[in-house]
């Protein structure tokens, strides 16, 4: 019987347990911002990526769009998107060709990320 109970209170502690969600989850971020008047381009190789809202800290912030270098020729940036329950990242992709994440923060220097505050 002492087996039978610790076997009965062991499953309703992991089914409890088991319902205790650990990431954060927020809604879908606002509409993006309309932009009336898109820079002219720097230069040949330059590709426009609009402007969006990424997640930090649990609240969505707005990146202004910028010109950038794709990683390599024939990439194609793919938007960032909400599907109703999760946020995906914007990326770079091409035909036949490895997804590349689009990483700021090493960007900058390497004649990628253009901005007019730049120039």
């Amino acid at each position: 019987m002492k087996k039978m109970l610790l076997a009965i209170v062991l499953l309703a502690g992991g089914s409890l347990f088991a319902q205790v969600s650990l990431g954060i989850r927020i809604g879908p971020p606002p509409r993006p911002r309309v932009v009336a008047v898109q820079p002219a381009s720097p230069g040949e190789g330059y590709v426009w990526v609009g402007g969006y809202y990424y997640p930090v800290n649990g609240r969505y912030v707005w990146h202004d769009g910028y010109y950038s270098r794709p990683p390599y020729e024939g990439a194609l940036w793919v938007e960032p998107r909400h599907d109703g329950k999760q946020y995906y990242a914007g990326y770079w992709q091409g035909a036949g060709r490895e997804r590349v994440e689009h990483d700021h923060a090493t960007d900058r220097g390497h004649d990628r990320d253009w901005h007019d505050e730049h120039h």
